[in-house]
């Protein structure tokens, strides 16, 4: 197998995916209909993150019509250099070699993820849940027509049908050469991962993302913000998990009453610290614990806060690294939570849910890290690379 494919070739793939995606509409949906009939759990979440609709496949589809279009990530020259000797010295971005995603439950990583890894240059591993397992083999399948159609090896897209004592075989024995493995999941996957892996590992982590209504908050705002945050999608990691209400606010207590209202209204349980159950009648949280909890679900704790300095402490100490956003008029304000907050993601007066590699002009993601190396935040095409020394000479010696 080339260990490089042609730009032309990587583009004319995933242009075939596509069609084929479309062509196979029908089927797709019909295999992922057993998966759904085979599925028992009562994970809510879960559950919506496995089903493949007709708008699912059109952002698989579209996710690789817009690949297809974008410009190659790797040789992009990023230094150059002319040694006093007359060496010439650039660095250009190189693929990784072979990336493995370990995914629960979303067909639709088999499409996305797989394809932003594919046009980065990779050769792909994939590793799904047994929830999703028909609908998976199913899109591998289409995966490997569409290489064959394009002259390219089916071995540069690969399903491992592992089962998780396997699974921990591979990760600490790989039974082939990996260069990086991105977890897509829940905190007991990302875990069992960093646990057995002996290659580097891309933290795609947990959400439990905060919004945090400072005194100077547009209420109006705040409240559109953190219902759409909260229920627009509760299977994501850019959901929202946490309130915090500033006590400066005047009539906080009105405003936490008419927060809750709303979102009981749209089924969300509502837990609260001490001062907002007093203020607002719902379930006082049992402990502290809760607040580093991701939810996945129609979920949520409000807090109360009496500063900006107590807000950004109380984030910084239980959020998952990944987004918080601040509602208020005061742009100082708003530029010291910012710069403070330690995440990957900080919002000025704006729904948390816009972390994803598309709402924020990457055309898609592989991931979402919350670690600070080698890329933090939703990793697109182009921060799925790594790097290469090209050094040109005419016999120099040191």
């Amino acid at each position: 197998m080339k260990t490089v494919l042609s730009i032309e070739q990587r583009n004319a793939v995933l242009s075939r995916m596509a069609v084929l995606l479309e062509q196979e509409r029908a089927n797709l949906k019909a295999v992922n209909q057993q998966d759904l009939n085979n599925y028992s759990g009562d994970d809510l979440a879960m559950e919506k993150r496995l089903l493949v609709d007709d708008s699912k496949i059109d952002g698989m589809i579209l996710s690789l019509q817009q690949l297809a279009s974008q410009d190659d990530p790797i040789g992009q020259v990023r230094f150059n250099f002319t040694h006093d000797n007359g060496l010439k010295i650039s660095n250009k971005t190189a693929a990784f070699g072979t990336i493995l995603i370990i995914y629960e439950s979303r067909p639709d990583v088999t499409v996305e993820a797989g394809g932003i890894a594919f046009k980065s240059g990779n050769k792909i591993l994939l590793k799904g849940g047994k929830e999703s397992l028909l609908s998976n083999q199913k899109i591998v399948s289409l995966w490997h027509q569409a290489l064959t159609d394009s002259d390219v090896a089916t071995s540069w897209v690969e399903y491992l049908n592992y089962d998780r004592t396997e699974t921990q075989a591979f990760l600490e024995k790989p039974a082939q050469k990996v260069d990086l493995i991105v977890p897509r999941g829940g905190e007991n996957l990302i875990n069992f991962v960093k646990k057995h892996a002996t290659c580097p590992v891309i933290v795609s982590g947990r959400g439990n993302n905060f919004v945090y209504v400072n005194s100077e908050a547009d209420l109006d705002q705040a409240m559109a913000i953190i219902i759409n945050g909260k229920t627009s999608n509760i299977s994501v990691c850019n959901a929202l998990d946490k309130v915090l209400i500033d006590t400066n606010l005047p009539n906080w207590e009105i405003f936490a009453k008419q927060l809750v209202t709303e979102l009981q209204l749209r089924h969300v349980t509502v837990l609260g610290d001490a001062l907002v159950s007093t203020a607002t009648q719902v379930p006082c949280i049992e402990n502290d614990l809760i607040w580093y909890e991701e939810f996945l679900d129609y979920k949520i704790v409000i807090g109360a806060t009496n500063s900006d300095q107590e807000a950004i402490e109380k984030i910084n100490k239980y959020c998952g690294g990944h987004s918080a956003s601040i509602i208020t008029k005061d742009e100082a304000i708003a530029q010291q939570f910012m710069d403070n907050v330690d995440t990957a993601a900080v919002y000025h007066n704006a729904s948390t849910r816009f972390t994803d590699g598309g709402q924020l002009g990457l055309g898609g993601e592989l991931a979402i890290s919350t670690d600070k190396l080698h890329q933090r935040g939703p990793i697109g095409l182009q921060h799925l690379v790594t790097n290469k020394w090209y050094i040109y000479g005419d016999g120099q010696i040191r």
